[in-house]
């Protein structure tokens, strides 16, 4: 019998969905907290958070944005939260890591290389909006590159480095990982890494078969058993890459900031929903979900009193 457990990410709301695509998306602070903690309840170990503009759904990176949620969910959960340094590609480096430094997590994502990020194509799909940013913001991503310097990468470590935050550390090309792989070479980010690797987003590494392949193999070379391995899917392709990812001794990452969908033409109506059919994936591969203290261990996080929320 496989008792290996794994740890399901769920992301719950994010920049790269516009309120528009989705009626079911979560953009105030109470919708936010609500559908973490149902994905919680679901299966989710770890809840990756993004905040919003209540009036508008733009991204909002302010402290004042996130309090409100990350209070709730503290309360009335014991999942991890994982706390975006990503935010928005339009947004200054100071304003994407401020709610990391302000609230000092257990986990903060952190991109792993700058990239073309291509959302326009999304255009082509989607022709109405509710509010006027959204098309901008899409059609802007033909020519807007999504920054992450190697001074902005350890920008990040460093001021992270005394709050005894870890990092889902996205990676998006193999490139990245040779980028992770340097800091790590250097001392600035210590084992053990959680990787995220994320497949499909135009500008990164396909969605094939092969790519999630020679993604785990580079990573096993460079980090070999140092490292937690975890993959998302991007688009209508999140079930299927997830299921090829927990075959193959990965974890997973599911949510509404990923995809829309729960199945073909069908969209989500919840995060937990996601979070649901994956589990039974899971599950029926012979395999176990990790708890919120299971994942802590695997990941050795400092613990949920040791956060500033």
């Amino acid at each position: 019998m496989n008792n290996r457990k794994v740890i399901i990410t769920c992301a719950v709301t994010g920049a790269i969905h516009t309120p528009s695509m989705s009626p079911h998306l979560p953009v105030t602070a109470e919708e936010i907290a609500e559908a973490a903690i149902g994905a919680a309840e679901a299966g989710a170990a770890i809840v990756h958070l993004h905040a919003r503009n209540p009036a508008d759904g733009l991204p909002d990176q302010s402290p004042a944005a996130f309090e409100p949620f990350l209070k709730v969910i503290r309360q009335r959960s014991d999942c991890v939260v994982n706390i975006t340094t990503g935010g928005s590609a339009t947004m200054t480096l100071e304003e994407r890591l401020w709610p990391v430094s302000v609230f000092k997590p257990e986990v903060a994502s952190l991109n792993m290389g700058s990239m073309n990020f291509g959302l326009y194509p999304m255009l082509t799909r989607y022709t109405e909006f509710r509010h006027d940013w959204e098309r901008n913001y899409l059609a802007g991503s033909r020519d807007r590159i999504f920054k992450n310097t190697f001074a902005d990468i350890e920008h990040i470590l460093t001021t992270c480095a005394e709050n005894g935050t870890r990092f889902e550390v996205e990676c998006y090309d193999i490139g990245h990982l040779y980028t992770l792989a340097h800091f790590a070479d250097r001392g600035v980010i210590k084992p053990p890494f959680f990787v995220q690797s994320v497949f499909g987003i135009l500008g990164g590494i396909g969605n094939h078969p092969e790519d999630l392949a020679h993604m785990k193999r580079t990573a096993d070379r460079l980090f070999g058993d140092q490292y937690s391995w975890s993959v998302l899917g991007a688009g209508a392709n999140q079930t299927r890459i997830a299921a090829q990812a927990a075959a193959m001794g990965g974890n997973v990452r599911v949510g509404l900031e990923d995809s829309l969908w729960i199945a073909p033409g069908q969209l989500a109506r919840t995060n937990a929903e996601q979070v649901s059919k994956v589990r039974g994936i899971i599950e029926a591969l012979g395999l176990s979900i990790a708890t919120p203290a299971e994942a802590r261990e695997t990941l050795q996080l400092k613990g949920g009193d040791r956060v500033a929320f």
